[in-house]
């Protein structure tokens, strides 16, 4: 995966805008300075204790924690360890089992003769001991049902593969709000701090008799709405935290503060489906979808499984030619339990001996005509079913796949233009802000007035931060689409 970073977006830390929201009226600068400094030690106090002890992050930690913590790529990996073991048991088809140990046989009474007559009085003591070979070869089942569970198994490996990309996107995505959180809350708190200053002011302005008493009023409401924005935006932070602690497998309650200081855009190389110059998506020919899916491994791994099917299938048809060889041998030690054996011919054999050694190997070669599968063919209309549901769902996940594609590119389309209305909203705002602060310093501006123009200043920051976020999660998106891998 390549990355390309453009222009950089410098966001507000705590004090990076110091220098703006400090100034004040030259009237008031002497009065203001050690309330200055005060505020300036509060916040390094307060700023430590809200963040008590966070766990510092960012993008590159993310994706690290992300793939070796992320509880559903765990769980696919889990799954192909399962597939992988299914490929090896199928491959073990080939293989005898084995078998060593001990036999006796003890029977007291009459025995049946092969002549239909029977022996009466029989005392029989055998003892058998050796190893013993059994194996069945049944070719249909072993070779294409092995060939089956290869694919499988190679399916599973994408499916991993694309569960790994949905899920690091997630988190890419949830990072991404927790970091439009955190510097939201950062600046209202600002924000809130600067008009409890200028709220102070007027106070002091309105018991002096120099402002109306309302001026006061709307000064306190104004910080009262500020600190519910600095609250809710306190809230949506504590939010996107806990979502990105659960997609990162992290303890509960861990506190995570991003060291990101700086809201890059995100550009990945998407071959032919970059953002630079490109048409609406509904100027797209249809023609240009038709291969699009194909790098996904969604796809790859559902095409897999249907080759898996049609292997499977082979067994009702071409494997009915095919025999089935089994195999029995054993070599042993065979005689009598508790003493000599006593041989038919006494006369040849006249020092037995208690135990003789004994060889037996049996071949067979089967073909085995199942007449049921052939008169009604059941199975066969199976493997038919299941293929043609397995074709559907690839054309479901074809068009699911474009639709993803489509969306993820106008959303890249509409978060382009949104960076550029937020970036010029942003440039105006920073400039009426400097033009107000200029005649605060000629002592022609209200310090309310100041404070309505950084609070329209940082709004339109953040919509620019908002526009970038959802511009890197809509490149991501796309980047993950069309078949890249994270």
């Amino acid at each position: 995966m390549k990355e390309k970073f453009s222009t950089k977006i410098t966001i507000f830390p705590c004090f990076c805008l110091h220098g703006i929201l400090q100034r004040r009226s030259a009237t008031f600068q002497k009065s203001q300075n050690m309330k200055n400094i005060f505020l300036f030690a509060a916040w390094l106090f307060i700023c430590p204790v809200l963040y008590a002890q966070p766990q510092p992050i960012n993008l590159e930690a993310v994706l690290t924690l992300g793939g070796a913590q992320n509880l559903t790529i765990e769980e696919y990996r889990h799954r192909q360890a399962l597939a992988a073991a299914g490929l090896a048991r199928a491959r073990e088809w080939w293989l005898p089992d084995l078998s060593a140990g001990i036999s006796t046989h003890q029977l007291n009474g009459a025995a049946l003769n092969g002549n239909g007559k029977f022996y009466l009085g029989i005392e029989q003591r055998s003892l058998w001991a050796g190893v013993q070979a059994e194996a069945r070869w049944d070719f249909a089942d072993g070779i294409f049902k092995t060939n089956a569970a290869k694919r499988r198994a190679e399916a599973m490996q994408f499916f991993s593969k694309a569960e790994r990309n949905k899920a690091l996107l997630e988190t890419i995505e949830t990072y991404y709000d927790f970091l439009a959180a955190q510097l939201s809350w950062q600046a209202w708190q600002q924000l809130a701090a600067q008009a409890d200053s200028i709220a102070r002011q007027v106070e002091v302005q309105v018991q002096a008799g120099l402002r109306y008493e309302s001026e006061g009023f709307l000064a306190k409401a104004n910080l009262s709405h500020l600190k519910v924005e600095a609250l809710n935006s306190r809230a949506a932070f504590g939010k996107a935290t806990a979502a990105l602690v659960r997609l990162l497998d992290l303890g509960p309650g861990t506190a995570l503060v991003s060291t990101d200081t700086l809201l890059e855009i995100v550009k990945l190389e998407t071959g032919n489906w970059g953002i630079e110059a490109a048409p609406p998506i509904s100027q797209f020919p249809i023609s240009n979808f038709t291969t699009a899916h194909e790098p996904r491994p969604e796809m790859q791994g559902m095409n897999l499984n249907l080759q898996a099917l049609q292997a499977e299938r082979k067994t009702t048809t071409t494997g009915l030619l095919l025999p089935e060889l089994q195999v029995n041998a054993y070599a042993s030690r065979f005689g009598g339990l508790f003493g000599e054996v006593r041989p038919v011919d006494a006369a040849a054999f006249p020092n037995p001996d208690v135990l003789y050694p004994t060889e037996a190997l049996n071949v067979s070669l089967v073909w085995r005509i199942p007449l049921g599968r052939l008169a009604y063919a059941g199975e066969l209309k199976q493997y038919d079913a299941r293929i043609g549901i397995q074709q559907v769902q690839i054309k479901q996940q074809q068009a699911q796949i474009n639709e993803e594609i489509i969306v993820a590119r106008e959303q890249l389309l509409a978060a382009k233009e949104q960076m550029d209305v937020a970036k010029q909203g942003s440039e105006l705002a920073g400039e009426a802000l400097r033009q107000s602060m200029q005649r605060q310093e000629l002592g022609t501006v209200r310090p309310f007035e100041i404070l309505q123009a950084q609070e329209v200043f940082i709004k339109t920051r953040l919509d620019y931060v908002r526009a970038v976020a959802a511009h890197n999660k809509a490149q991501y998106g796309l980047w993950v689409a069309m078949g890249g891998d994270l």
